[in-house]
C-alpha cells in the first residue's frame, strides 16, 4: 500500500510559479513510477507528467510530460524524502485544476489504469 498526500496548491497569477509536492508513505518509494494528473472543472481527468521509477538511484529517471505542459513543468524525485515535485512555472488560465499525484507499481507506466494510488489532489487556481 502506498498513501499519497499532495500540498503546494494555491492561488497565482497569469505568469506565476508554483511548486507542487507529493509525500508518500512506505519504504519502496523508489519502486514506483509516479505521476501527476489534472481535472478542471466539467472536463475529464488529464495526464500532467510522470517520472520513472529509479530502483535504488534517481541517475537513470525518464520523465514525460503532456504537450501542452512541455517546457514550462518539471517533475522531479526524491526518493530520500519519498517526494514527488511538480515545478509549475509560466502558468495559464488554463492550468487551474484539481491536481493529483498517483503511483504506479510498474518502472514506466503506459496508461492511467497502470497507476494504482491515488491521493486526495491540491487545488491550483491561476487568475488572469
Amino acid at each position: 500500500q502506498v498513501q499519497l498526500v499532495e500540498s503546494g496548491g494555491g492561488l497565482v497569477q497569469a505568469g506565476g510559479s508554483l511548486r507542487l509536492s507529493c509525500a508518500a508513505s512506505g519504504r519502496t518509494f523508489s519502486r514506483y513510477a509516479m505521476g501527476w494528473f489534472r481535472q478542471a472543472p466539467g472536463k475529464e481527468r488529464e495526464f500532467v507528467a510522470t517520472i520513472s521509477w529509479t530502483g535504488a538511484t534517481t541517475y537513470y529517471a525518464t520523465t514525460y510530460y503532456a504537450d501542452s505542459v512541455k517546457g514550462r513543468f518539471t517533475v522531479s524525485r526524491d526518493n530520500a524524502k519519498n517526494t514527488l515535485y511538480l515545478q509549475m512555472n509560466s502558468l495559464k488560465p488554463e492550468d487551474t485544476a484539481v491536481y493529483y499525484c498517483a503511483a504506479a507499481p510498474r518502472p514506466v507506466p503506459t496508461t492511467t489504469t497502470d497507476y494504482t494510488f491515488w491521493g486526495q489532489g491540491t487545488q491550483v487556481t491561476v487568475s488572469s
